[in-house]
């Protein structure tokens, strides 16, 4: 699932191919929306919160996508469309005066509401570090309202602290030496998040840093623990462990962990 850095890309990438543009044909491929029409709106700005896109338009409307696993967005040039393949998959579509088209394919969410009500879709997102808004103390204040809870799964809700997915939960953990499974209590909580801050916003605006992790970016040296289940940790040479998530549960996702660097409590705690 893209993370609040790769969304944070994508809003970056939007800002510069459809702000100050008008729609001329518009269409929401999804149930709910299927009536709006959207053509003579203007879209004035892109913006995110975690994982949240949120496209403003003028007449006080707002398109709120999320990627989750499934989606994208792609703009064609002028005289250019979509892979006919992809058509059947497309939820978002705008065409623009500047003859460019946007598509939301796949889009698992997408809703539209009046933007100062922005706040009934993502009013109760955490702080994220890549937003002007960004408050580290309530970051830490909320992730340590429960101090028995697992430092991975504290990481990982979007309630507490916007932007981190399962990725960065699990270098996180890494690379302050905490065993995911860590009660919160028991973390250098502020640290903690100054290091997520840091990581996250040198990943979303620092070229050739999107998640790379150990400062190696050569295919297959990116990252500590994720995704390396086996394999020889890079500092200690302990085989890396995984433990598969656990369905239906958003704070038990597949967890990666050195258990030498990362001494404490294990996945049966």
């Amino acid at each position: 699932m893209p993370e609040g850095d790769t969304v944070f890309q994508l809003a970056r990438r939007l800002r510069s191919s459809l702000d100050g543009r008008t729609i001329t044909h518009g269409e929401l491929r999804v149930a709910a929306h299927a009536d709006v029409r959207m053509a003579g709106l203007t879209i004035l700005n892109h913006d995110t919160h975690g994982k949240h896109l949120l496209t403003r338009l003028s007449e006080n409307v707002t398109l709120h996508t999320h990627l989750k696993m499934t989606g994208s967005w792609t703009v064609t040039r002028p005289g250019r469309q979509l892979p006919r393949r992809l058509l059947p998959d497309v939820r978002v579509l705008m065409a623009l005066d500047s003859g460019a088209t946007a598509y939301g394919v796949s889009l698992p969410v997408v809703d539209l509401v009046a933007t100062d009500r922005e706040s009934d879709l993502i009013g109760h997102l955490g702080p994220d570090p890549l937003r002007a808004d960004w408050d580290a103390a309530e970051a830490v204040a909320r992730l340590g309202a429960d101090p028995t809870r697992p430092l991975a799964a504290a990481l990982l809700d979007q309630r507490l602290m916007a932007g981190l997915g399962n990725l960065w939960a699990n270098e996180l953990c890494f690379l302050r030496g905490y065993s995911p499974w860590t009660p919160v209590g028991e973390v250098d909580l502020p640290a903690t998040v100054r290091l997520a801050a840091r990581a996250l916003k040198q990943s979303a605006t620092v070229p050739g840093a999107m998640q790379v992790t150990t400062g190696n970016t050569r295919p297959g040296e990116q990252h500590w623990v994720s995704g390396r289940a086996g394999d020889p940790c890079r500092r200690c040479g302990t085989t890396i462990r995984v433990v598969a998530e656990v369905p239906g549960d958003p704070g038990r996702r597949r967890t990666w962990w050195c258990p030498n660097c990362q001494p404490g409590p294990g996945p049966d705690r």
